[in-house]
């Protein structure tokens, strides 16, 4: 692999990065569940959640099912008219803005016993704030990407690369 190569597995490697959220399993190994008296609330006290993150709700299909509700919803555990409604057993849903996600079990007591989440995105996923590892570059030649790269700098070089790979 030659420099230019190096160059741009190191660009794209730190774009994906940046790009992929966490997968986090509803409720660790218990999943989305009455037994066991898994403490919701605990478990999303314990991880941080942003924006492109990924909640698995994990469950038996045949007792549980997921609805994401209101705030209003959530502390009183009304069921009745639910933002959205997952039934599939195994449920992923993509955090795709900040602040509170609430969910609960819509079928009749589970809420009321403790199944359902908060799911807080305090902060929005931002870009790595450490900069791009240097790489030796060769000298400029008359033509090709190290031309390039020499004649406009390291920031409009990476754009280049990220146009020519879109």
């Amino acid at each position: 692999m030659n420099m230019v190569q190096t160059l741009l597995v190191v660009i794209l490697a730190s774009f994906l990065q940046v790009s992929m959220g966490g997968v986090y399993k509803v409720g660790g190994g218990a999943g989305w569940t009455t037994i066991g008296n898994v403490d919701y609330k605990q478990w999303a006290a314990a991880n941080t959640f942003e924006i492109g993150d990924v909640v698995v709700f994990e469950y038996n299909p045949q007792f549980h099912n997921v609805m994401q509700v209101t705030h209003a919803m959530y502390k009183s555990c009304n069921a009745s008219s639910p933002i959205a409604t997952y039934t599939t057993g195994n449920d992923s849903i993509t955090i795709k803005s900040g602040g509170h996600h609430f969910f609960l079990c819509g079928v009749p007591g589970h809420c009321q016993s403790g199944q359902k989440v908060d799911i807080n995105v305090v902060r929005a996923s931002a870009p790595s704030q450490s900069p791009l590892p240097t790489v030796a570059v060769p000298a400029p030649s008359p033509g090709g990407a190290a031309a390039l790269y020499a004649a406009f700098g390291k920031s409009v070089f990476a754009a280049f690369i990220c146009i020519i790979f879109a």
